[in-house]
């Protein structure tokens, strides 16, 4: 019997290949939509999971402003992981991190730029249950001057992964020799704690890149600190008793700590060791999935029971000869087995042919393998639930019919079931709505994020920087530095050059983070934190900062003096109004008394995310970076090319064993916003996805409608009724229901693109407009998708309907 009930289906579905093609293909791009969200999503909530990582924490500072507690940035304190453990029993151990960026190689003689890594404590391979695939986990990081590499880095360095005992040097020719203890084992894990290798802790004491950093206990908070906790341990509570601890040297800040999984999602501080992603994008994109998926299946449900009302007659006649209402169900249930595995079968080849792209989207590197099957079996349940009872409402309505009425051709759908079809196409254009809302505000909320001005000019402006090795004393590479800014000035490409430590749109490593400060009026402060950076004089006229009152740096400044440049949120945090007031007043910090030269306009140091800062910048010479900014000359492709080229010459011939690096500043700073670009594609292409699926829904309800009222058009027609008026009496309800779903849609796009402009310092506004052209083009696109089949039949010959009447 079932083989006969499959052989009917597989024909039924041959003979009607456009219903087939529409209901397989608007399943396949459902099903597919929703596997490829879901690998993102599994992506994103799989960073730092292992065996124990349930048990990890990561220590951070809270910092009390205005008498409220507010959390700082993402590291602790030297001693602070020591300090835990020795007073939380709770605490089984610790692990330290001292970052490490841009960190230069020299292996065999070779240099090797653009690495990083961390100083690290030897519990990190029991903390973070990371073993060696070469070497001995007890011993790898036990030594000063002990270094254990990635497989990656070891090929990189060596050509071979077979390195323990090579050595090595960091960023200096004079400094320590580094001996290779281990080969960290490649896990293929997702992690915000992304190193290239590690260094013993023990370094850090002796080596001299650190020696004004060996004095400090409570004075630096410039370490990734994470304790292990007790598997019985309660850490909702533990999270108290520590903010409750009470650091003498610290009055005004307390720890706190943070599940390691929650990190990558939820948690964006200062200082993060990589771009951590956002909870809010996954969630955005994970209800796009569900809403897409869903249409799928409405469309289904649209179709078949449009379609039932055609196979009534063979419905009666296969119950006249015998047939029960159970074996109809089932019967109707194998042609929706068959439809949804097709749909199957197709979103695997869709998946598979568009993983590329859309990896380039989200700029991920998704795949699919034995793990992602593993971890897709909810998925895979979820998605043959969603086909199950999508085919079973369709098999109920065909098993219900009265094969005496369906004889006679009086078949009719009740109240009830054109209730729900219609409350079926009010959601998916309700979805359809909030979808377009979502892309037009995403788009607009972009755009005003790259069209406000930051307060500082960063067009044409490079960055050049480098380690140099040798045997040079500092002061000598200090002035070969200075010697290359003057020979690039002199290019005739080049406006102007100066040294800067940092620039806007630089990640918050470059940028010094402090708090203690007094005030002209000898307040301290130490409650608030606030950030610096050293400069150059002519980093002002070059970055047309706008000075509100006083100068760059006083006129008799050689070199560097205890000179300082606030901008106005610094002086405002002062309590000080009148930016006038501020100039050549003295405050206190790092132990020295600095004088304030000028006071600058606030500008957005870290783009438009995030809230201006209280900013201090001070004058040295002495710095990272030096800015370049080119004049109209160097602007085309061919003449970059060319400037590129001039510069690093210039720089080879001062600096012959060293790297050479150089960055755009505006592309620098576009690339903050880069997330939100691929968020913005990828809500693009899946609310097109949303508004075709939809759209097959309207046009099965649109062929159920025709159906149904075919008789009624005929009788019409006789009548005397136009076309325009036949085409009126059939599109003004799916009008009415697209008004009705836009309704449902103002409200509830309203509050999901607030939620998601909350993590935005600056944000667009909500314009009215945005929601009249989402309802207008949903109206659009659902009466072109009526409007074929109204218009079809509208113009048929009514004797066709009438004739057994």
């Amino acid at each position: 019997m079932y083989k006969l009930f499959l052989k009917i289906a597989t024909r039924y579905l041959l003979k009607n290949k456009l219903y087939s093609f529409i209901n397989i293909f608007g399943l396949a791009i459902g099903i597919a939509s929703f596997v490829l969200v879901m690998l993102y999503v599994n992506y994103e909530k799989s960073f730092d999971k292992f065996q124990g990582s349930e048990n990890v924490q990561r220590v951070y500072m809270d910092y009390k402003e205005g008498g409220e507690w507010v959390a700082g940035d993402a590291n602790a304190y030297i001693v602070s992981g020591p300090t835990l453990k020795e007073v939380f029993p709770e605490v089984l151990d610790f692990v330290r991190f001292r970052h490490m960026t841009e960190v230069v190689i020299m292996a065999d003689n070779e240099l090797f730029d653009n690495n990083k890594g961390s100083l690290a404590d030897p519990s990190y391979f029991e903390i973070f249950n990371h073993q060696l695939q070469q070497g001995d986990v007890k011993n790898a990081l036990n030594d000063p001057y002990t270094i254990v590499l990635t497989p990656s880095l070891a090929q990189k360095l060596f050509g071979s992964e077979e390195v323990l005992g090579r050595t090595l040097k960091l960023n200096d020719d004079k400094g320590p020799v580094f001996t290779v203890t281990g080969i960290l084992q490649d896990n293929g894990r997702n992690t915000h704690l992304k190193n290239d290798f590690l260094i013993s802790f023990k370094s850090f004491y002796t080596w001299s890149i650190f020696e004004g950093d060996w004095k400090f206990t409570w004075n630096q908070n410039t370490y990734f600190t994470y304790i292990k906790l007790d598997s019985s341990a309660d850490a909702v509570a533990l999270k108290q008793k520590i903010m409750a601890h009470k650091v003498e040297s610290l009055p005004f800040e307390r720890h706190n700590i943070e599940p390691l999984e929650d990190i990558h999602l939820y948690s964006n501080k200062p200082y993060e060791a990589e771009a951590n992603g956002s909870a809010s994008r996954v969630r955005f994109l994970l209800a796009i999935a569900f809403i897409i998926i869903v249409l799928s299946w409405l469309n289904y449900i649209n179709l078949s029971t449009a379609k039932s009302l055609e196979r009534a007659k063979e419905t009666g006649i296969r119950k006249v000869a015998g047939a029960l209402k159970p074996q109809i169900i089932v019967q109707s249930l194998l042609e929706s087995l068959l439809v949804n595995f097709a749909a199957i079968v197709l979103a695997i080849v869709i998946v598979l042919a568009v993983l590329p792209i859309f990896n380039g989207f989200i700029a991920k590197e998704l795949t699919i393998g034995p793990a992602t099957i593993k971890d897709f079996l909810p998925v895979i349940g979820f998605i043959a639930f969603g086909a199950f009872l999508s085919g079973l409402y369709p098999a109920f309505v065909l098993g219900n019919y009265s094969p005496a009425k369906a004889l006679k051709g009086k078949v009719h759908t009740s109240n009830n079931g054109l209730t729900i079809r219609k409350g079926l196409i009010i959601g998916q254009f309700l979805a359809t709505i909030v979808l377009l809302i979502g892309t037009l505000m995403v788009n607009k909320q972009i755009r005003f994020l790259q069209n406000q001005p930051i307060g500082a000019d960063i067009d044409q402006v490079i960055a050049v920087h480098g380690a140099v090795f040798g045997t040079k004393s500092d002061s000598l590479v200090e002035n070969d530095l200075k010697t290359l800014k003057n020979e690039l000035v002199d290019l005739p490409f080049v406006e102007r050059a100066v040294f800067s430590k940092t620039y806007p749109g630089d990640t918050y490593e470059k940028l010094n983070s402090s708090v203690g400060i007094t005030f002209p009026n000898g307040k301290k402060d130490d409650s608030r934190i606030w950030y610096n950076y050293s400069v150059g004089p002519e980093y002002f006229e070059l970055m047309d900062m706008q000075f509100v009152a006083g100068v760059p740096f006083l006129d008799n400044a050689k070199g560097q003096s205890n000179n300082i440049v606030m901008n106005e949120r610094f002086v405002k945090h002062m309590g000080i109004s009148n930016m006038q007031d501020a100039v050549n007043k003295t405050v206190r910090f790092f132990d020295q008394v600095w004088t304030i030269s000028g006071v600058i306009k606030d500008y957005h140091h870290f783009g438009l995310k995030t809230g201006i800062e209280p900013m201090i910048l001070l004058h040295r010479t002495n710095t990272n970076n030096i800015l370049v900014k080119l004049n109209r000359t160097a602007l085309s492709p061919s003449g970059l090319n060319g400037v590129i080229s001039e510069i690093e010459g210039k720089w080879s011939a001062l600096f012959p064993k060293s790297t050479f690096n150089y960055t755009f500043l505006d592309e620098k700073f576009e690339a903050q916003y880069r997330e939100d670009k691929a968020f913005g594609a990828t809500f693009q292409i899946f609310t097109f996805l949303a508004i075709v699926i939809a759209s097959m829904g309207l046009f099965g309800l649109t062929s159920y409608t025709v159906v149904q009222r075919k008789k009624e058009i005929g009788i019409r027609k006789v009548n005397g009724a136009t076309v325009p008026q036949v085409l009126l009496l059939l599109n003004k309800d799916f009008v009415k229901w697209v008004g009705i779903a836009f309704l449902f849609a103002i409200p509830i796009s309203w509050y999901a693109i607030s939620q998601w402009l909350q993590d935005f310092a600056y944000k667009t506004s909500l314009s009215w407009w945005i929601f009249a052209l989402a309802g207008l083009a949903a109206l659009v696109i659902a009466a072109l998708t009526v409007s074929w089949q109204s218009f079809q039949a509208a113009v048929a010959n009514p004797m066709e309907s009438l004739r057994d009447e």
